[in-house]
């Protein structure tokens, strides 16, 4: 009659859009009659959304992340590996393990973090119910920054001792710590045949001053676990040097640590060549390079192999220490973290391949020296680093050159390591109090340092070896694996796997393929699950060399394992009280994302993640 429109009522989007609007012009005025200004409060948000940093360069990350994969097991730990496990042979599981456990798992861990732009504990807030895996993570890094500062500190120990213009101290038997038993390689090379054959009956049985040197003068080490004698003042100077060293290297967070990786992390490739280039130039090199390579395919039937070889390609990658996850959540969103992880894990493998055809080449002069076979002088951890590898320096000339160079790079291989993993322990404090912590980045890690290293000092005792040894064994291995594989399987069944690809999708453009899908989902849990399992199934209590750790010993080891893997249920339980309804429900509730849940920056919450805050009701605006 009168021409009117019939209005229908509106929707629940356009009446959310609505009230909105109506928030944004009451808040806007309200802003105004208080003296703030919409641009300058547009300025202090996004002042405190870019608070947390990145990194300034890509490469800065690139480098971070090679360094923090490509550690001291690089060079100490897979050489020995792959001889005992079949030489060229081994390098069949290796690479298999490589692609189809190593690389989903890196891959994964790196695209959560860029993702969330959070630490190891706040990365889980998409399942609360599983933010107890970032809190073990944490556990875990802290374990690892106490003992591998240690490690760090031996390394400095003997870097400092090679600074000298005449012998090294470890290449002789005529020193105050060693004993009638010490047999030097001198001795040898100027005894005649039937001297020679009295004194070397049994050449795994002698006692090399290079041996002595690290037992007697180093450690002072005690006869066992037992008796933890006293500190070792010495060693306790290096370890503040170490911690110092570390506080002034990461004052400003990844910002002063970004520029730090371009020496730490090049340089041991540096000296690798050196030495490579040195150790082909010895008698003996061929044949200890040679016994390094020489396939032996029977080998590739013993299932110790195949464990060795996904054990080696884990640890190596550090995977599950939080370390990947804090290092990415500083990259920009639109990162393509999958190439970066691809690139990354490959110069991983191909660095610990360039290592051991340095080691074995000087091994094997080592061998030649020693007139036995390489087999015999081979040698793997502190073992190879401390003793074989400096007693073979030491006989080349210009030793004191050789030696700085060798522990210079240790140093650098370790300290690359632990930029990373005390990142990850302060960042993940920081992202738990931003609005106080962020502000004081330098005062935080300067108290985290003072922490570690006083809790650091029991192992510089005589009998310190002994629980560094333990927890190396058991703090950073058996808790690893299980928070990985709970870490897959809570991402692909509660997260939600194809919501996980989604994520990823809005990062690099590109939706992980079929491949990724199944590891993550399946291959790669089942393949850690097995090495888990085979791990307690061979377990026999630890030895270190001819000594037996006691029960308590190994209790204590345990009760390392527990302190950090119980993070996850009890965080879950935690979790799953605050929800309300019956335990299901709760439980459910437990398993969805956080309102704050999605990219860290504003202009990157797109899609599902456009999210605003409307007085106390939480409204979703479908894209």
């Amino acid at each position: 009659m009168f021409n009117e429109k019939k209005v229908s009522p509106p929707s629940y989007k356009e009446a959310a859009l609505s009230n909105r609007d109506d928030h944004d012009q009451k808040e806007s005025l309200c802003k105004k009659s208080n003296g703030v200004h919409e641009s300058e409060e547009t300025v202090q948000s996004d002042t405190s959304e870019v608070e947390r940093g990145n990194w300034s360069r890509k490469s800065e990350y690139i480098l971070s992340m090679i360094g923090y994969a490509v550690g001291l097991g690089n060079v100490w730990r897979f050489p020995y590996l792959a001889f005992e496990n079949g030489g060229g042979a081994f390098l069949v599981p290796y690479c298999l393990m490589l692609i189809i456990a190593g690389l989903p798992i890196f891959f994964l861990e790196s695209a959560l973090g860029q993702f969330s732009s959070q630490g190891p504990i706040g990365a889980f807030n998409g399942i609360p119910i599983f933010k107890g895996l970032g809190f073990a993570m944490v556990v875990v890094s802290v374990y690892v920054c106490v003992y591998y500062n240690v490690v760090v500190t031996y390394v400095l120990y003997y870097l400092f001792h090679s600074f000298t213009t005449g012998e090294l101290p470890w290449a002789s038997c005529n020193n105050t710590w060693n004993t009638d038993d010490c047999l030097d390689i001198n001795a040898l090379r100027n005894a005649t045949d039937e001297e020679r054959a009295c004194l070397l009956s049994n050449a795994t049985k002698r006692i090399s001053p290079s041996e002595e040197y690290w037992k007697r003068e180093v450690l002072a080490i005690t006869e066992g676990i037992d008796d933890i004698g006293s500190i070792r003042w010495e060693l306790c100077c290096f370890l503040l040097l170490a911690w110092t060293v570390m506080f002034v290297c990461l004052i400003k967070g990844v910002k002063s640590s970004g520029k730090a990786v371009y020496f730490t992390a090049t340089f041991p490739y540096v000296v690798l060549t050196i030495l490579l280039v040195r150790g082909l130039s010895l008698d003996g090199a061929a044949k200890g390079i040679t016994f390094f390579f020489k396939p032996r395919w029977e080998k590739l039937k013993e299932a110790k192999v195949w464990k060795d070889a996904a054990t080696q390609i884990f640890y190596s990658l550090s995977a599950s220490w939080g370390g990947l996850i804090t290092l990415s959540s500083y990259n920009k969103f639109k990162n393509n973290c999958l190439r970066d992880s691809v690139i990354v894990v490959l110069v991983n493998s191909m660095s610990s391949i360039f290592a051991g055809c340095a080691i074995f080449a000087v091994i094997g002069y080592m061998a030649h020296m020693l007139n036995v076979d390489v087999a015999k002088v081979a040698a793997d951890g502190p073992g190879l680093a401390f003793v074989v590898y400096p007693e073979a320096l030491s006989q080349m000339p210009a030793a004191p050159v050789w030696s700085v160079l060798f522990f210079c790079m240790l140093y650098s291989l370790g300290l690359s390591t632990m930029f990373a993993t005390l990142e990850t322990v302060t960042t993940s404090i920081s992202d738990a109090f931003p609005s106080y912590l962020r502000q004081r980045k330098a005062q935080m890690t300067l108290v985290v340092c003072i922490v570690c290293f006083l809790l650091g000092l029991p192992l510089v005792t005589n009998g310190g070896f002994y629980y560094l040894s333990l927890i190396d064994n058991y703090a950073a291995s058996y808790t690893l694996m299980i928070c990985a594989v709970t870490e897959m399987l809570a991402l692909c069944y509660a997260y939600g796997l194809d919501r996980f690809c989604g994520d990823i999708r809005m990062m690099i453009n590109q939706t992980p393929n079929l491949f990724w899908k199944w590891c993550w989902r399946l291959v790669s849990p089942l393949i850690l699950s097995a090495i888990f399992l085979y791990s307690l199934f061979d377990y026999k209590g630890m030895t270190l060399e001819d000594f037996k750790y006691p029960d308590w010993a190994n209790g204590l080891g345990w009760l390392m394992v527990m302190s950090s893997c119980m993070c996850i249920p009890i965080v879950a339980a935690y979790e799953v009280s605050k929800r309300e309804g019956s335990i299901w429900q709760r439980v459910l509730k437990a398993c969805k994302p956080d309102q704050q849940w999605g990219p860290y920056l504003e202009e990157n919450r797109t899609g599902i993640y456009s999210e605003k805050l409307i007085g106390h009701e939480r409204l979703e605006v479908i894209s």
